[in-house]
């Protein structure tokens, strides 16, 4: 028979109390909560001219011209997500409560670089880039999957349950940054 991991031991908090006062006090929560819905806007738009592209062969400078500005809201996000978590938890990346998170958004950053790379090298052909464009836009929506998740389990531990809107935003959405 096994044990639980509520049983075994408790879950570690994500914020203690003075992480928590730190994340609210902090202007970098409230840039994390407008740049992570604004760039998961742009990976919608770029996605439907991608797959476009994919399918009829048409758009391909307006489906690189998307996926370029998504690497720039993903290296905007990145940037200061990380001064977010410096803020808060006193390290710029890695912290124990956004490890994976982290690690996951180091993938996808460098599957993003290495579109752009092969856009400006011109390494391949233009449905070879957009490919790799679909393989950064998975890894994002894994990454921005692992932010929601935290974000919940943020608003669970909050005192009275509910949590403050911005709960574990800073780095919502993102891959992370």
């Amino acid at each position: 028979m096994s044990v639980s991991r509520t049983q075994s031991r408790p879950a570690r908090p994500i914020y203690t109390a003075e992480q928590r006062r730190r994340r609210d006090e902090t202007r970098w929560t409230l840039v994390q909560g407008i740049l992570a819905p604004a760039q998961f806007l742009v990976f919608l738009v770029s996605l439907a001219l991608v797959l476009r592209f994919l399918a009829t062969g048409e758009g391909a400078e307006l489906a690189a011209a998307s996926v370029v500005l998504k690497t720039l809201f993903l290296y905007a996000i990145m940037v200061t997500g990380s001064l977010w978590e410096k803020a808060v938890f006193g390290h710029y990346l890695f912290v124990p409560a956004f490890f994976w998170e982290d690690v996951v958004s180091m993938g996808v950053i460098a599957l993003h670089t290495a579109y752009v790379v092969a856009l400006i090298a011109g390494w391949g052909s233009t449905s070879a880039q957009m490919l790799i464009a679909l393989a950064a836009y998975a890894a994002y929506v894994i990454n921005a999957g692992q932010f929601l998740l935290k974000l919940r389990a943020a608003r669970r531990e909050a005192p009275g349950g509910t949590g403050s809107a911005m709960d574990g935003a800073a780095p919502a959405l993102e891959p992370a940054r």
